[in-house]
């Protein structure tokens, strides 16, 4: 029977990305992918600066220029073409990467797959079905059915990236919590015969007679997305002469533009209420489904693969117990129940078919842009962790932890570049002095074990400190040290999906800090 660290049930872009960031870090995984070639349509259009961060830690950032474009620009406006909200996408957010990025799905799923091939380890089953699980104390039994029959894999953990409809999470039979959030949108999806500039490039108009959505897909592909308002049929409203006609709204037209799909797509806003049960996790749309609005679908998967990989790594090496993976759902549950929420609030906008309750929405909205400042506001979903493996000196969270860690520009030895590319990824202990001389033998042994950081970071342009055991980078963009004096800290260790596990305010507790991870991953 074959044995695998890591089944992959689900080979979409979270399954993907997960396999890739298992891989890197010398795990072998099995990926088992029902259809026999990828889809060829767009579902995700957008993703954040954090996704940007990850996707930049899997090694593809610099293979997804032709797929991609910063989204620009996004408007709300009114049925009388009023503007609501105007948004400035930051170029350079707070993850180094630009806040939201609009993108071509299926040049991204391509991307990811290529990096997968090119890490050892890694094996893609395509097509084949997943038909039973059986789980037994030190490993899972998979069987699979495909083109030479039914076989049987095992596997040390597997993992459910199968999508809303998910077999994982019906044999782990875990219950669905569904917020009631349900709209059905006609969703367009297009390609100008012609390059044309999009003013804005993404607009939501929040017209009660029919909300819809002109959005970028990707360099080359657009997206309308109309809602079925009360009265319409949906067998009436799902029909190519109906895409045509509500794509006549904005010009296009069979004579500029070829229609490459259409259907009709229903939202909603749910969530499992079970992530894990012994060596069978979920991750991504088996876990939670949320509306497209804030463009947190796929955002929310790739944080759930990043989260899981380094945890299934301790555990895989033998540095941290299993109940480590305990922490997945508490912290990504908590952080998905919050993007859902903020998808919710700008889809209730968004979806408002009430002539006098869009009214009411407008004139406030309309107040709030007349009060607004002139400064450039962000789509960012960034949301601190709440629970989960973070630093409590007193029995609750220490100064930033569980804040993301911003990322600047740094220089080490003449080489520039963004953080993660110049030090690298995986835990960091950032200080303002040599953190070496910060720790004993003991402290500095297990973080080398979890493969640590130790980073020394300077003013820009300062003179080189002696040489000491760590990296000694220079903060370009006056990120790290702005950070540290921000918590009044002399150092910040940070967790390899970018979260921060703890301060220490004086050099003296730095130890203190360390253990505590020690403890908490379960090798004190």
């Amino acid at each position: 029977m074959l044995m695998t660290d890591v089944l992959i049930v689900g080979y979409g872009p979270v399954g993907e990305m997960l396999t890739i960031l298992l891989a890197q870090r010398g795990l072998t995984v099995t990926a088992v992918e029902r259809w026999e070639t990828p889809y060829n349509f767009p579902r995700a259009v957008s993703y954040d600066g954090e996704a940007s961060r990850i996707l930049a830690a899997a090694g593809v950032a610099d293979r997804l220029g032709p797929v991609v474009e910063s989204s620009g620009e996004y408007t709300f406006k009114n049925g009388f073409g009023r503007t609501l909200l105007h948004v400035k996408v930051a170029g350079g957010g707070p993850m180094g990467w630009p806040d939201s990025v609009s993108f071509y799905q299926p040049g991204l799923e391509a991307v990811l797959a290529e990096r997968g091939t090119e890490l050892p380890g890694v094996t893609v089953l395509r097509p084949y079905a997943v038909t039973a699980l059986t789980e037994h104390d030190d490993r899972v039994e998979v069987t699979i059915d495909g083109p030479e029959g039914p076989q049987v894999r095992s596997a040390r953990w597997v993992v459910g990236c199968d999508g809303a409809n998910s077999f994982v999470r019906e044999h782990l039979g875990s219950t669905v919590t569904d917020l009631g959030f349900t709209h059905d949108w006609l969703v367009c999806d297009v390609v100008p015969n012609e390059a044309r500039e999009f003013k804005p490039n993404n607009l939501q108009v929040c017209d009660p007679a029919r909300p819809r959505t002109a959005v970028s897909a990707g360099p080359g592909h657009r997206r309308w997305e109309f809602m079925r308002v009360p009265g319409e049929s949906r067998e009436e409203f799902e029909s190519v002469d109906s895409a045509w006609r509500l794509l006549g709204l904005f010009d296009i037209a069979p004579d500029n533009a070829t229609l490459e799909r259409y259907g009709v797509y229903t939202t909603q806003a749910c969530s499992a209420d079970r992530w894990r049960s012994g060596r069978i996790i979920l991750a991504g749309d088996a876990a939670h489904v949320m509306p497209p609005f804030m463009g947190q679908g796929m955002s929310s998967g790739f944080r759930d693969a990043l989260n899981l990989a380094w945890k299934l790594d301790l555990v895989h090496r033998g540095l941290a117990d299993e109940a480590l993976l305990d922490t997945y759902q508490q912290e990504r549950c908590a952080h998905v129940q919050h993007a859902i929420r903020m998808s919710m609030d700008s889809g209730t906008v968004i979806c408002e078919t009430d002539r006098t309750a869009a009214a009411g929405r407008d004139s406030v909205m309309l107040a709030e842009l007349r009060r607004r400042t002139t400064r450039a506001r962000t789509r960012s979903l960034l949301e601190a962790l709440v629970s989960g493996v973070l630093y409590r000196p007193d029995g609750t969270a220490g100064p930033g932890a569980g804040e993301p860690m911003p990322q600047g520009h740094v220089e080490v030895d003449g080489r520039t570049g963004l953080f993660d590319d110049v030090v690298g990824t995986g835990f960091a202990l950032i200080c303002a002095e040599d953190p070496a001389e910060l720790l004993d033998a003991d402290a500095r042994a297990f973080l080398d074990s979890l493969g640590a950081r130790l980073v020394r970071v300077v003013p820009a342009g300062a003179p080189a400190p002696a040489p000491g055991a760590g990296t000694t980078v220079e903060d370009l963009d006056d990120v790290y040290l702005s950070h540290l004096k921000r918590h009044d800290a002399a150092a910040v260790l940070v967790r390899p999906d970018f979260y921060v596990f703890g301060t220490a305010a004086d050099p003296a507790a730095v130890p203190a800090l360390v253990d505590d991870l020690r403890q908490q991953v379960g090798r004190g």
